[in-house]
């Protein structure tokens, strides 16, 4: 009989783990492929007034009008749970697994149940990206915790099931492999070159200038050069730094405005789109090592993900990054950019 917790499960042949949660399988799914306007009198769960509709909260953040900002509550469906050991099991040479550990939590972003993400102004971004950290750095601070991911998803397209704006996180007792390899590429061009690849990377942006979007004192926003999504999307500091657990709070002030801008030059360019939105950040117990950088990346969902990119792993992109940034800066234009 297969268990009815989550559990985390190690292919063989890739050494990629893999999530099994079956309460995964009853979340809702409020939005279809077109979803409808719903507002605040539906039984959306989180809505103002129906707070006993989610699990206790986490974290509130007030509104200072007796309401609140921001709700933070554990995932009713998570994909992990608190309870286990991280410790690995070997039922057989070829399979292993570790219990189901970590921690999935819900990110209420606004009590706006209609609020699109690019119509949050900019004291609501930065009070997100601080909640963000916050709570990242509550998760990280389990031993068994290897790595803290903080996403949004927009749209059916991006894998969302409740239109009301919210994001996740998800502490995970591995790795993930993509950014094993990210990270081994960081630490082998530190060690050949004796600096940070994210700091070059952003220079030779900079330098380039095509791709680039937004430059600020504190940020780029540019299309990267082997992009996996038309009009995917970087947000990068400056000065690199291993771990959005670490940023210092003016970096998330400063980041807020630039993300706004962001949001707002990419619905100017494409019109109404589903998204995702990842913080990518260095492994817990490599957060202070300085090879990789933390940044944001947005992935429009303008197409479906199909056969060949699941089975090669080689994303089809159907518009170049130079010609994705020009429509972005022309989209920017007569909006006052952040300095």
């Amino acid at each position: 009989m297969t268990p009815a917790r989550p559990v985390v499960r190690q292919d063989p042949t890739t050494r990629e783990w893999s999530i099994i949660a079956p309460a995964r399988a009853r979340r809702p799914h409020e939005v279809p492929a077109e979803p409808p306007a719903l507002g605040r009198g539906s039984a959306c769960p989180f809505c103002p007034g129906n707070e006993a509709l989610t699990p206790p909260e986490l974290l509130r953040v007030p509104d200072g009008a007796g309401g609140w900002a921001v709700r933070v509550v554990p995932n009713r469906f998570p994909a992990l749970a608190p309870d286990g050991q991280a410790a690995r099991r070997a039922l057989h040479p070829f399979f292993r697994e570790i219990d189901g550990v970590g921690h999935h939590e819900v990110i209420v972003e606004t009590p706006d149940h209609d609020r699109a993400p690019a119509a949050m102004e900019v004291p609501e971004l930065r009070r997100v990206l601080e909640v963000y950290q916050a709570r990242a750095r509550v998760a990280a601070a389990d031993p068994r915790v290897q790595y803290v991911v903080v996403f949004k998803n927009h749209g059916p397209r991006a894998g969302t099931s409740l239109a009301h704006p919210h994001a996740q996180l998800i502490a995970t007792p591995v790795a993930p492999s993509a950014l094993r390899r990210a990270f081994e590429v960081a630490v082998e061009y530190y060690d050949t070159t004796g600096r940070s690849l994210y700091a070059d990377l952003v220079e030779a942006e900079l330098a380039a200038g095509a791709r680039v979007v937004l430059a600020t004192e504190r940020f780029v926003v540019f299309e990267p050069w082997a992009p996996r999504t038309a009009f995917e999307t970087w947000i990068v500091p400056r000065r690199p730094e291993p771990s959005f657990l670490r940023a210092s709070g003016e970096d998330l002030a400063a980041l807020a405005p630039v993300l706004r801008a962001t949001l707002r030059a990419l619905a100017g360019a494409l019109g109404p789109h589903d998204f995702n939105l990842v913080v990518h950040t260095a492994p817990v117990a490599d957060e202070a090592r300085p090879y990789y950088g933390w940044h944001l990346r947005i992935l429009p969902r303008l197409t479906a993900i199909a056969g060949f990119e699941l089975g090669s792993g080689i994303a089809i992109v159907t518009a170049f990054p130079e010609e994705a940034a020009a429509r972005l800066r022309r989209a920017l234009e007569g909006a006052a950019a952040p300095a």
